[in-house]
């Protein structure tokens, strides 16, 4: 099966793996890897899972909104494109894949550095790292990138190497429905792909802005989960992109990416 086929998975199916995982508060386990929560700058990686990550993706600047940012992601060079999805070792590896929603949060940050600049940022469900690291080229005085999978936090420190960038902290755990951190800005990308934690998403972030004053942007190409839920009611539409060729081919015909300002009308009433 070739990887565009196992990409359709993960868009339609075994993403299921991730939103239980995101629901139960609990991380996706990954092979031949010691858990851990946190990273930081100057933190030892595995050798044997950077070297395999290394040797099983490539480094690319092409086909996706943001050319100024080098990412390590699967592309048809791989040989895990064309390989059974069984035989990689470390889960789904959905941070593998630059999805439209993190390509359009991506490009209006770089575009629109006075957004982070100077701010706290937390990006939420970072995968390959890539708006956080436009966030810290774009001048964000803190950065805090989340995912629930270690592999993408290993992820995210190679992608920073490859920018020339000192890696920033990584949360490797379910932060929906902690208590309400401290951000000036929360982003988010691709994220409402199951009605679920659509609904956690969407209390959370409420709860944020209310305590808070967080800023929150989601960046999604409007997937049928995201415009259906109700949440979608109290978006107001910041900006448009036309999605490259290539990424339009791996997205199932998507055109454009839309990033939004999340402003509930009651954020400041109980949530």
């Amino acid at each position: 099966m070739a990887f565009r086929g196992w990409k359709r998975l993960l868009l339609l199916g075994r993403q299921n793996t991730f939103a239980k995982a995101w629901r139960s508060r609990k991380g996706v386990p990954s092979l031949h890897w010691k858990r851990c929560c946190h990273w930081s700058a100057g933190k030892s990686l595995d050798p044997e899972v950077r070297a395999f990550l290394e040797e099983n993706t490539e480094v690319t600047s092409s086909g996706h909104l943001t050319p100024e940012i080098r990412l390590r992601l699967l592309t048809p060079r791989c040989k895990f494109w064309k390989e059974k999805p069984d035989l990689w070792p470390y889960g789904d590896p959905f941070w593998a894949i630059y999805w439209p929603g993190g390509q359009a949060l991506s490009r209006y940050i770089l575009d629109n550095p006075r957004v982070v600049k100077g701010r706290s940022v937390l990006d939420l469900g970072s995968g390959c790292g890539a708006t956080a690291i436009a966030a810290v080229m774009s001048g964000a005085s803190q950065v805090l990138a989340n995912d629930i999978d270690p592999i993408a936090g290993m992820a995210m420190i190679l992608n920073c190497e490859l920018n020339h960038l000192n890696p920033f902290p990584i949360t490797i755990k379910n932060i929906i429905n902690s208590e309400a951190g401290n951000w000036d800005l929360i982003v988010l990308g691709d994220m409402f792909y199951d009605e679920q934690l659509a609904d956690g998403l969407h209390h959370w972030l409420k709860k944020c802005i209310r305590i808070q004053q967080t800023e929150v942007l989601i960046g999604d190409p409007g997937r049928h989960q995201f415009l259906s839920h109700s949440i979608r009611r109290q978006l107001h539409k910041v900006i448009e992109y036309s999605l490259p060729e290539y990424t339009r081919q791996e997205n199932n015909g998507l055109t454009s990416s839309i990033v939004w300002s999340y402003q509930p009308s009651n954020s400041l009433e109980n949530c």
